[in-house]
């Protein structure tokens, strides 16, 4: 039986603060499930060519599959429920 999600771990490292007085965090490990092909999904956003830059195209791709995620699978709590028209919308728009 196939898996329901694709398993990705993500690693955010912090190279430098723009405050001279504060530390470093620690990198930052986070395994986490989606049901989308999230490297196809950057593929197809930097031929898209969207934004300023290659990165930020990336940037955006994988912001918005972490969040879409998260607002998925708590599509009924409160925080989400005036937004969530409104992102399908929105979906349907990028996928245009």
């Amino acid at each position: 039986m196939p898996k329901k999600a694709n398993t990705y771990k993500l690693t955010l490292e912090q190279l430098s603060s723009m405050k001279e007085d504060v530390l470093l965090q620690d990198p930052l490990v986070l395994e986490f499930e989606n049901h989308d092909e999230i490297f196809k999904i950057i593929a197809i956003m930097r031929e898209k060519n969207l934004f300023e830059t290659e990165n930020q195209s990336v940037e955006f791709a994988i912001g918005l599959k972490l969040f879409s995620e998260v607002m998925l699978k708590n599509r009924k709590h409160p925080l989400f429920e005036d937004f969530f028209p409104a992102f399908g919308d929105f979906m349907r728009k990028l996928k245009s």
